[in-house]
């Protein structure tokens, strides 16, 4: 996707650089089978109305896509690559012709209508965005849709542009190293698929303006000086030399804000 920055002609535009997707399907209701409503609280309790999750609230309206992160075996066909308003890489509506049905598949880089994809734990043709078992693939090859047991479905690298990769391989163990940098040793017999995910250029973007992360559902965040006394601890414009602690008294620096059960 190319970027396109804006000619300034407002001060929301004067920074703002997006995504031309040109090159996405127009209509994201293809097939409203894989579309189901969701209820948003805004952050908020459905009984008391009390704020349970800060920096959350309102948003434009939004219809989830289900998406098949599964290890069944299929052979399918992508119809069209699709935005998905609830993730920042982009989505493929794909026919899967073993099972006659309908899918919204994750869209690696190389994704384009037409293109067809397997997943199969003996897949010997490695192409982009197929997907098969760790010990089919090579030392160095970039993964993504990663699983990480042989109950779970897919759990990482599954953002805009982000990959794994696979260091080192044996017959039972294999070894791959996360986005993070972190290395896990997997088993063998996990799935992947093989790529990068889609939307490569999404941490290039520029949103311009807050009005833009208020329409994503994201609040302000506002800090606990510039408020009044009675809303926060720090509050007041004072310099009390009080060491920083959260919105109920609790100490944040050198102690864990967050209770660990055993």
């Amino acid at each position: 996707m190319k970027l396109i920055k804006l000619r300034p002609k407002t001060p929301g535009t004067r920074h703002q650089i997006k995504l031309s997707k040109n090159l996405l399907s127009k209509s994201n209701y293809l097939y409203k089978n894989l579309i189901n409503k969701l209820f948003k609280s805004s952050g908020r309790s459905s009984q008391t109305g009390h704020i349970t999750t800060w920096h959350r609230g309102k948003g434009c309206k939004k219809r989830f896509r289900i998406i098949n992160f599964s290890n069944n075996i299929s052979k399918a066909i992508n119809i069209t690559t699709v935005y998905d308003p609830f993730r920042n890489s982009f989505i493929t509506l794909s026919f899967d012709f073993l099972s006659k049905k309908f899918y919204y598949f994750l869209a690696s880089h190389t994704s384009f209508p037409g293109t067809i994809t397997y997943c199969h734990p003996q897949n010997s043709e490695l192409f982009f965005g197929n997907r098969s078992l760790l010990v089919n693939f090579y030392a160095g090859n970039l993964l993504y849709n990663l699983s990480i047991s042989l109950e779970n479905i897919a759990k990482y690298s599954r953002s805009a542009g982000t990959f794994s990769q696979l260091l080192q391989k044996s017959k039972f163990q294999t070894q791959v190293r996360l986005p993070s940098g972190k290395i896990l040793n997997l088993n063998s017999n996990l799935y992947a698929s093989l790529g990068r995910v889609s939307n490569l250029k999404y941490n290039l973007t520029v949103l311009g303006k807050a009005g833009k992360n208020r329409l994503k559902g994201f609040r302000s965040i506002v800090r606990g000086v510039a408020m009044n006394p009675v809303d926060h601890p720090h509050g007041g414009r004072t310099k009390g030399g009080r060491p920083s602690v959260t919105p109920w008294g609790i100490l944040t620096k050198g102690k864990p804000t967050v209770k660990k059960y055993e």
